[in-house]
């Protein structure tokens, strides 16, 4: 693939030898050398991390593909989201016991050494089974290209929401005559929103949750907000910081007002947002997935992106993505049938859309039937504004990069950091960052870690 490869032992000391195969269990993954299905002929393994709703959808879509196609055998896996799933896959793809096809988090890609521990698509036999990349947002596209080659197939994005009562906001002359909330251009128009919704807002809830102590969720809307004020983190060599402290802190000091002006009660913590949301509270930012959990609900709500606060549309994305663990002898049989299980699932996402997520295969949402989706035709056009973690080997869905910044950013927001100085540390943190290696191929994000 260009590069020599990564074996077994070095990946364990790149990965802190924290861990043995055993402990990861994967001696148990074995190679798929039990029968096949009754008439198939070729069988495709399959690892992804999806539970709840999300692994409820995938599972009916396999079975569709299944359905469709009675020669192939998929032999699906459900591993633990986060940190121990890509640690596996990665084991796997060392050790040549690697599935014909994974799942990652698009923004994980490029830290997960292309052409060492992943195989790039063949493009040739996507289109062979109807996907090409004239079928996808562009810069979504872009994202999965990594030197020339695609690393990754999106399947979807993922965004954060703003979710709206319309109940409330309708008792508070928020609402415009499509039902939906009044538009929203500027900080002051925001806050003055709140200020109306809180007081139609019944007694002991919060107007806003916001998970204000979560380094996830706040390092998401940092990294909205920032997008929207045009915000830069490194220049195109990745040689050198480009972040802004001066527009970090207007960000931050943005998220920190709404505690000070008192629409977020910081005595609910976590995932209490929602629970208040459903019982009555105006607002919460969440992510997309939150959208069965409130249709469940059976109450009056709608959702759109993040609110373009600072005049331009951004709100966070991630992108689940099919990838091709990396096989000594990828080829053949198993390898055609990854491509066309991948290519299946991708254009037959309307039920993964049920689940909140928006199908990255663009004809879906041109589809009548998406058009008839509510809310998620009402936040679709996030698909254009998206704003993603700088591609470097080091960010990602609860990557490196959030684990040090988040952490940041919440200490603003809760209070016992001031903006200006939490965008100092940011900037600090960055720098420190940028001159790390990974610990994957032992390169800096300027070594190659993220040439598109």
């Amino acid at each position: 693939m260009g590069r020599p490869g990564l074996n077994r032992r070095q990946l364990l000391a790149g990965l802190g030898g924290v861990t043995v195969a055993g402990s990861l269990g994967f001696a148990a993954l074995g190679t798929g050398a039990d029968a096949l299905a009754s008439g198939a002929d070729t069988r495709v393994r399959y690892w992804n991390l999806f539970s709840g709703g999300d692994g409820y959808n995938m599972i009916a879509m396999l079975d569709s593909f299944r359905r469709a196609n009675p020669d192939i055998d998929v032999k699906d896996s459900t591993l633990q989201w986060g940190s121990p799933f890509y640690t596996k896959l990665a084991m796997a793809a060392a050790g040549n016991r690697a599935p014909d096809l994974g799942v990652m988090h698009l923004g994980r890609v490029t830290g997960f050494s292309p052409g060492r521990l992943l195989d790039p698509w063949d493009v040739d036999l996507l289109a062979k089974y109807g996907v090409r990349e004239a079928d996808f947002n562009p810069e979504l596209w872009k994202r999965a290209v990594i030197g020339g080659k695609l690393y990754a197939l999106p399947l979807d994005i993922h965004v954060q929401l703003c979710f709206y009562r319309k109940d409330v906001l309708k008792k508070a002359g928020l609402l415009g005559d499509d039902g939906h909330i009044v538009p929203v251009t500027s900080v002051d128009e925001w806050f003055d929103v709140l200020k109306e919704a809180k007081k139609a807002t019944k007694k002991g809830l919060q107007t806003i949750g916001m998970w204000s102590s979560d380094q996830n969720f706040q390092w998401w809307f940092f990294v909205a907000f920032y997008t929207q004020l045009g915000g830069t983190w490194f220049d195109d060599a990745n040689t050198e910081v480009t972040f802004d402290t001066d527009k970090a802190t207007q960000v931050l000091e943005f998220l920190r007002r709404h505690l000070t002006d008192g629409y977020v009660n910081p005595g609910f913590a976590g995932g209490a947002g929602a629970e208040q949301f459903v019982n009555g509270g105006p607002f919460v930012w969440e992510g997309n997935w939150s959208v069965p959990v409130f249709d469940g609900a059976k109450i009056e709500y709608g959702a759109t992106p993040l609110p373009p606060v600072f005049g331009q549309q951004a709100t966070h994305a991630e992108s689940h993505s099919f990838v091709l663990p990396h096989q000594a002898d990828r080829g053949g049989a198993a390898n055609e049938g990854a491509h066309q299980l991948a290519a299946y699932i991708v254009q037959h996402a309307q039920q993964w859309a049920a689940g909140g997520h928006i199908p990255a295969y663009t004809p879906t949402l041109s589809s009548a039937a998406y058009k008839k989706m509510n809310p998620q035709s009402e936040y679709v056009s996030a698909m254009d504004h998206q704003a993603t973690e700088p591609k470097v080997w080091f960010a990602g869905s609860t990557g490196i990069l959030a684990q040090r910044v988040g952490p940041i950013v919440v200490s603003s927001t809760v209070g016992s950091a001031k903006p200006d100085a939490a965008a100092r540390s940011m900037k600090s943190t960055l720098t420190e960052l940028l001159a790390s290696k990974n610990p994957m191929d032992g390169r800096t994000a300027a070594q190659g870690g993220a040439v598109a």
